[in-house]
């Protein structure tokens, strides 16, 4: 048996003016934005790039190579391979290793500074570890020998795709790929789409596992039957951070129905990789039904958090309103008092007793008006909502 190769890879939304910037910087270290020229040059020089080529195969794409041997492919919509091809079944791992450090350390640095400006990334996906699946092709293997693979990395087998090519046993993380008669390309178009489902899904279900959190969250605000004067600005900010990412993820969202489409199509178009995709599962139709379903889920969690910022929001002009109410009538008081004054004495006339008098009438209006803000902020304001039997989402 010979490994003969090893493949990682990743997807987020992209578009083929993205590559352009891409073969720019790879090119030449440059970008038409107010970047910092020394950081790209940093950047560029980590990435050790040997050839460039940019080439259509269904999309645009750009490859290129580096000192260390391996190979990065870069598409127009975001998907990205690479691969090693300097490998043995002794240093599996750390070849396996050496790959992932080139890309969380050398590419992925580069292309997010790349694009570090305009819509930010919502932090609740900034954090997110990427699992990558790795892809091991083989060359001529025995079943024995693949079960042997399979064993020394997690034991687990989810299914095992067998025909006269090539045949494939799945793990969680890891692809053990059989080529026994199937060309490199071919092999590559597999990787490739099975790192575009396997991203898209995972997006999919990060949205989902997002929308749970957020909804829970905006729940514990609302879920105050009563809430204090001063805790509504609080509760108010904190609605707004919600409204903010969830308008950030919806943009996410939606971008995403384009980008199936097109690889749908360039899928069925060959028909190998078609039957193939069909036998091992994965239909493109149950794609799009999981992202209607999660943008359904969006679009009620961002009716629901406008309708709980209404609500605080009402309250607070409610608050508002008493406040002022308040104010007016401490001011009122005041200026009659000193009317009053001023129609019990013939003339004005400049007296320590008048100071004092002036000084006296002015703390009684700032002690009336902190006195009612006291009141207005440990005043509770009744939170009315519908209470639901929540559902398993």
């Amino acid at each position: 048996m010979k490994i003969s190769n090893i493949y990682i890879g990743g997807w987020f939304q992209r578009t083929m003016l993205q590559l352009s910037e891409m073969y720019d910087f790879l090119r030449e270290g440059t970008s038409q934005l107010e970047l910092s020229q020394k950081k790209l040059n940093e950047l560029r020089k980590n990435l050790l790039i040997g050839n460039i080529e940019y080439g259509v195969d269904g999309e645009e794409y750009l490859c290129f190579t580096t000192s260390l041997g391996i190979n990065i492919k870069i598409f127009e919509d975001g998907l990205i391979i690479l691969n090693n091809k300097n490998v043995s079944e002794d240093t599996l791992f750390t070849d396996i290793n050496k790959v992932q450090d080139y890309y969380e350390n050398s590419l992925s640095p580069a292309l997010n500074y790349l694009f570090s400006l305009g819509a930010p990334v919502p932090k609740e996906l900034a954090g997110i570890k990427n699992v990558y699946p790795y892809f091991i092709v083989c060359e001529k293997a025995t079943n024995a020998q693949m079960q042997e693979l399979l064993i020394k990395t997690e034991r687990q087998k989810y299914f095992e795709f067998d025909n006269d090519k090539y045949n494939v046993i799945r793990g969680d993380k890891y692809y053990f790929i059989n080529n026994k008669k199937q060309s490199e390309d071919k092999i590559e178009r597999y990787i490739e789409e099975q790192v575009f489902i396997r991203e898209f899904k995972g997006q999919l279900h990060r949205y989902l596992n997002i929308h749970r959190i957020i909804w829970e969250k905006i729940d514990k605000v609302k879920e105050n039957v009563k809430v204090k004067g001063a805790d509504i600005v609080k509760f108010t900010t904190k609605l707004e951070g919600y409204a903010k990412t969830i308008t950030l993820i919806d943009g996410r969202i939606k971008q995403m129905s384009t980008y199936i489409s097109t690889r749908e199509k360039i899928a069925k178009s060959d028909a190998e990789l078609a039957e193939f995709l069909e036998i091992s599962g994965y239909r493109y139709e149950t794609l799009r039904d999981t992202l209607n379903y999660i943008q359904y889920l969006w679009s009620m969690t961002q009716n629901y958090v406008t309708a709980a910022q209404k609500q605080f929001n009402n309250i607070k002009s409610d608050v508002t309103s008493k406040s002022v109410n308040s104010l007016t009538i401490v001011t009122s008081m005041s200026a009659g008092a000193a009317i009053l004054g001023l129609f019990q004495k013939s003339e004005p006339k400049f007296t320590w007793f008048g100071v004092m008098y002036f000084f006296i009438l002015a703390l009684i209006g700032w002690g009336s008006q902190k006195i009612l803000n006291y009141i207005s902020n440990k005043q509770k304001y009744d939170v009315t909502d519908v209470e639901y039997e929540k559902n398993i989402k």
